[in-house]
């Protein structure tokens, strides 16, 4: 009978897996400093009520590190009624880089002032709806870059707890503390400038992404009520934010007539001049072109952007004024007008 070798393979035998550390609670670390549970709370917190050594911070501050505890934040919210998150939605289109800037400056104030900043994405939802998600994180207060929360809306972030509801938008919203932005004053003085350098058939660049009207229909709209009743003509035109669509438009420059364009911002105004030197326009003999948001790259073009220069309020200026609702709920909402607008002429127009 013939005899068969089977090699068994030398298999370890199983190992149990590593028993997980419990989770360190405030308890451990009050242990640990040699203080109460209250103190660890107080100084974890940043009570301002209860006045504390800076040693016994020190030792709390210490203790939590080592053994990696961090405050439950949703305990935290319910025995303090509310969080000291601050939401703020993005955009529903690509950020440039000026609101970048501003939402950085933003989020490092409130971080001084011991606020946590949240950015909360929900696409397919708007208005009302958005609000009573937002509603669900429980925020202390809520920032909303773009005109579409109504009355109700601010009404159900409150009774959710949220002690400020500030808009940025062109009008203000009832209940809601507002910083009036008017994009229709960009459009107004840089139609405005172009007429007066002379320019009578100018375009006005609608960007065509998704999304972008909240800010360029108000623009053309400004642009239109700049050179209502003189001699010169707007003409709209679209542009999505590729070399292809530039090259198309450029291509059509000749039979469009234009002596002058007002592209939207700095970033359309640069794809859409180099699309028209390549081919063959001559910027600022042949058109003239104004964008806005005076970004860096346009002052090294040749020749040099001229551009809108736009002052948005600092972000430690919007902190300050998030801080004050949250800690004056009652004070009545008011509205501020931060935004200004001024234009930069160089070599383009």
């Amino acid at each position: 009978m013939p005899y068969v070798m089977v090699q068994i393979p030398n298999t370890p035998a199983p190992t149990k897996s590593p028993v997980p550390r419990p989770v360190p609670t405030s308890a451990d670390v009050a242990r640990l400093a040699g203080v109460s549970r209250a103190t660890v709370s107080y100084v974890l917190n940043n009570a301002s009520a209860v006045r504390i050594s800076e040693p016994t911070r020190r030792r709390v501050h210490e203790a939590a590190k080592e053994l990696g505890y961090v405050p439950h934040a949703a305990a935290r919210t319910l025995r303090a009624g509310h969080s000291r998150m601050v939401l703020m939605p993005t955009l529903p289109v690509p950020a440039g880089p000026l609101y970048s800037q501003f939402v950085h400056d933003f989020q490092g104030a409130l971080s001084r002032l011991d606020y946590t900043v949240v950015q909360y994405g929900a696409t397919g939802l708007r208005g009302d709806e958005a609000a009573r998600a937002w509603a669900e994180l429980r925020p202390v207060a809520v920032l909303v870059p773009s005109p579409g929360i109504g009355p109700e809306g601010v009404a159900v972030l409150k009774r959710s707890g949220a002690r400020a509801v500030v808009t940025l938008g062109p009008e203000a919203v009832e209940g809601a503390r507002a910083l009036l932005l008017d994009h229709a004053d960009v459009g107004r003085s840089a139609a405005a400038h172009l007429y007066a350098r002379g320019r009578r058939r100018i375009g006005v660049v609608v960007p065509a992404e998704r999304g972008m009207e909240i800010f360029s229909a108000p623009r053309l709209a400004g642009s239109r009520e700049a050179l209502h009743g003189t001699d010169a003509t707007v003409t709209e035109l679209s542009l999505a934010y590729t070399e292809e669509s530039a090259a198309a438009l450029a291509a059509r420059w000749p039979a469009l007539g234009l002596d002058a364009v007002f592209a939207y911002n700095d970033e359309y105004a640069m794809l859409l001049m180099r699309a028209l030197q390549s081919a063959g326009v001559r910027v600022p003999e042949d058109v003239a072109v104004i964008g806005a948001d005076d970004l860096m790259l346009g002052r090294l073009l040749r020749p040099r952007l001229s551009t809108v220069r736009i002052a948005l309020p600092s972000g430690r200026d919007l902190a300050s004024l998030v801080d004050r609702a949250v800690r004056g709920p009652a004070a009545a909402p008011e509205s501020h007008e931060p935004f200004g607008v001024t234009v930069v002429r160089r070599d383009s127009s």
